[in-house]
């Protein structure tokens, strides 16, 4: 790790030697629910891993003691007005925005409960590693909401539509196991830190490899799953092509004739 990367009250940030950005949520006191000043903070650091010349390659999300996130924090919520609520939600929607639309992987590394907008968070990285002992569940109807971050569409996408009613609609907890079974979790970890190592190696792997070339297949997937698929196959090849021309289209070419390690620049 290279250190600090940004100063935050609710979240760290650390770079590393190879640009991954280690996201922490760092209220463990509040089991890492979103308060409005961690939606804050979340919007400003979506916002400066997508600026050009950020430096980050692939993002690692966690979370700071036991629990990934209990979603948003109903304490600060009790008491406010409607005004209030949706005010809040729209930094929230914001924050998600910024998730789902960063142009680098994005890695959830759950260490612990990932509850109501803390599943939402998980569904909406890129692919997601957890601990055994992690257990999810989408509870806003129990609250007498919703999913609102993404949650019902998202869910269904990655488990079907039958098993993402059942989860949604009564709200009941499911396992890590479960998740991974399901298309949730990509592998299974015994303790947070063997988790996040195996976090680390593969965005270090990923990091490795053309930047512009993860940047356009990340967007031709996520994109092409929206589309029909004869509107998706042209929008991978607009993507593709996009890459044809770039400097490290030629030196990935040059290196595999001349048998050594591609050195990529990101342009």
């Amino acid at each position: 790790m290279t250190g600090t990367h940004e100063s935050y009250e609710t979240i760290e940030t650390t770079l590393t030697e190879n640009g991954t950005l280690v996201v922490t949520l760092n209220r463990p006191q509040a089991s890492n629910a979103t308060n409005t000043q961690m939606g804050r903070e979340m919007r400003d650091m979506w916002a400066r891993v997508a600026a050009p010349g950020s430096g980050v390659h692939c993002v690692i999300l966690t979370g700071a003691g036991r629990t990934f996130s209990a979603g948003g924090d109903l304490k600060e919520r009790n008491g406010m007005s409607n005004e209030q609520w949706q005010q809040q939600h729209a930094i929230f929607e914001a924050s998600r925005r910024g998730l789902i639309e960063c142009p680098v992987p994005v890695i959830a590394a759950v260490n612990g409960p990932a509850y109501a907008g803390g599943c939402e968070t998980v569904l909406a990285c890129d692919f997601a590693y957890a601990v055994r002992s992690a257990r999810f569940a989408l509870t806003e109807v129990t609250l007498g909401i919703m999913p609102g971050s993404g949650g019902t569409q998202y869910l269904p996408r990655v488990v079907g539509q039958p098993r993402a009613m059942e989860i949604i609609l009564t709200g009941l907890p499911f396992s890590a196991e479960q998740a991974r079974e399901w298309g949730m979790v990509n592998a299974l970890f015994d303790d947070a830190q063997s988790m996040l190592d195996a976090a680390l190696a593969t965005a270090a792997r990923i990091a490795q490899n053309a930047p512009l070339s993860i940047r356009q297949a990340k967007k031709s997937i996520r994109t092409g799953l929206q589309l029909d698929i004869r509107s998706a196959l042209q929008f991978e090849v607009e993507a593709y092509n996009r890459l044809v021309g770039t400097e490290d289209r030629r030196e990935g070419v040059r290196a595999f004739q001349e048998k050594r390690k591609p050195v990529f620049t990101g342009r």
